[in-house]
């Protein structure tokens, strides 16, 4: 799909506010509300704008902590690395999960409720047997920046 400025500018604006109304999109992009709205629709649809997200305190919710963990597989087929990110997929506790080139293979986002329900959750991991060769955690301290886009 060919995106043009007003499309970028629809882009753009919903990456800052996806509750915008239909009206104050179109003052947003400089367009009449029934043609910015049906442009956003077609984002929507081609899977440009693929959801739309609330940003929750973590401070709002119970604690919890977040560990950056860094994964080495023993083995390097196709097979090993779909084994470990069907897995992956499946544990709720992992926030993200990042195909990495260079001399590691992943990058996990992990979020449990304190360090042991993580290392519980490293035990479970290595239990499983699905390739991992070795593993790094780091700790997150405090989020300097935290956002997708």
């Amino acid at each position: 799909m060919k995106l043009d400025s007003i499309d970028l500018r629809i882009i753009e604006a919903m990456k800052h506010n996806g509750r915008l109304t239909k009206q104050a999109l179109a003052e947003v992009v400089g367009l009449s509300a029934t043609p910015s709205w049906a442009r956003l629709k077609r984002l929507e649809a081609n899977g440009v704008i693929t959801g739309y997200h609330a940003r929750v305190s973590r401070l709002a919710q119970a604690p919890r902590v977040r560990v950056l963990m860094e994964v080495t597989l023993a083995s390097h087929r196709h097979a090993d690395f779909k084994r470990f990110e069907t897995a992956v997929e499946a544990i709720p506790e992992t926030i993200s999960c990042w195909s990495v080139g260079g001399g590691v293979d992943y990058f996990l986002m992990v979020e449990t409720a304190d360090i042991d329900s993580y290392q519980r959750l490293v035990d479970r991991l290595l239990a499983m047997e699905i390739g991992i060769q070795r593993y790094f955690t780091y700790i997150v301290t405090r989020a300097v920046k935290d956002r997708a886009d």
